[in-house]
């Protein structure tokens, strides 16, 4: 559009009047023009001679008043617009600096993403993968901090990068081309998070995450978070994966195709070291449960595209039935799952927690331990877990000033 206006100025429209030379007003004697073109006064003598213009509103000899006419069109009133060419080369130099701009874009701060639009790199030989993540404004919550869910899924959302990033994504959800072959997905059979503490909105985290050898069936994969501005540690986490037959839905052993594709990424290194073994009693709504609550399904948008529900939806119906003066006043310092079994999307399930009787007693400042149960309504289990709670820190007095925890 910019080259159009630049055209225009340069190459005026004709007049749409049909005017010949020595016809009207608007006509200009070819005689009036005397070209001189080696004598320094022509250009002066066109000029002059241009703006003799005839009376234009000469009356006739009957007494009419012609009509009024447009100036005669000479050479001096046909140069182009200025300002209109001025204009258009502006707006082509701004259009240019802007593509050049986004062609060229670099960060233009320390604190802003080297690989803003990748998906995070290989590390240390190739056998640990991270990626950073910002805090985005929907990601907190009423502290004003990341949720365990937001975690969580950077959590999940690094091994499925690490698997891309390494070649061997196949056509599931974190499948490799063998397991692809032989329908076969991972399914995570248990998880154990240690949060040292939770980043705000706008913090950038960097997660390493690895994975290595668990038992003749199964794959261990290990996440460590932290701070990507103080290096500090923000969450460890490890987790124990199994084979599923994505047509059966049942366990299945791990072929050898499949494990030689993941074996030359294995590290022994675990990034907790002290892992909870303790077995996780089982809970009866009518005689353990403190707080129970029901009904609730499956949305269409928790299944993930092994059609069961995302591992880390459990979560959030974990803590649904968390008393509030807990949620309140605590926050969730270590938290150890047990899957059981997968959840489907015609599933309706019951949350249930029970409190330990030594830390719901009178107004503490320690931390309180939880058990709890989700299971379908018609009987199984679908998921086991204890969560530790410690209380939350008041405002401007650092780690040391607590506030007081409400008799749960």
């Amino acid at each position: 559009m910019a080259a159009s206006i630049a055209a225009s100025a340069f190459f005026p429209v004709p007049s749409s009047s049909k005017n010949t030379i020595g016809e009207g007003p608007e006509s200009l004697s070819v005689r009036s023009i005397v070209a001189k073109p080696n004598h320094s006064s022509a250009a002066m003598q066109v000029k002059a001679q241009a703006q003799t213009v005839p009376k234009i509103n000469s009356r006739k000899a009957d007494g009419e008043e012609e009509a009024p006419s447009s100036a005669p069109r000479t050479f001096y009133n046909q140069l182009p617009d200025w300002s209109m060419l001025l204009a258009a080369i502006t707006t082509i130099f701004l259009a240019a600096e802007k593509q050049w701009t986004l062609l060229d874009w670099k960060p233009k701060r320390p604190d802003m993403l080297a690989d803003a639009f990748g998906f995070g790199k290989l590390v240390q030989d190739g056998l640990v993968f991270r990626q950073n993540f910002s805090i985005r404004s929907y990601e907190i919550g009423a502290d004003r901090t990341a949720s365990i869910e937001t975690l969580m899924n950077h959590l999940q959302e690094t091994a499925l990068n690490h698997v891309r990033c390494a070649g061997l994504l196949g056509d599931g959800f974190g499948s490799t081309p063998e397991m692809s072959k032989r329908n076969l997905i991972w399914v995570v059979s248990k998880i154990q998070v240690l949060v040292d503490h939770y980043p705000s909105w706008g913090d950038i985290v960097e997660v390493d995450t690895w994975v290595g050898a668990y038992g003749k069936n199964g794959m261990r994969r290990d996440w460590h978070v932290r701070d990507c501005n103080t290096g500090q540690t923000i969450l460890r986490a490890t987790s124990l994966w199994v084979m599923m037959d994505k047509l059966t839905r049942k366990l299945a052993r791990v072929p050898d195709e499949v494990r030689a594709e993941i074996e030359p990424y294995f590290i022994e290194r675990s990034a907790i070291v002290d892992k909870d073994s303790r077995g996780l009693p089982k809970l009866d709504k009518k005689t353990a449960a403190n707080y129970v609550r029901e009904g609730l399904t499956p949305r269409w948008g928790d299944l993930d595209i092994n059609q069961h529900v995302n591992n880390v939806k459990y979560i959030g119906w974990i803590l649904e039935s968390a008393p509030i003066s807990i949620l309140e006043k605590h926050e969730l310092a270590s938290m150890t799952l047990d899957y059981r079994r997968e959840c489907r999307r015609d599933s309706v399930l019951q949350s249930l927690t029970t409190v330990s009787s030594d830390s719901a007693v009178g107004l503490l400042e320690s931390a309180i331990h939880c058990e709890h149960l989700l299971r379908l309504e018609a009987g199984p289990d679908i998921v086991k877990a204890r969560t530790v709670w410690r209380p939350k820190c008041v405002e401007g007095e650092g780690n040391m000033g607590a506030i007081k925890a409400g008799s749960a």
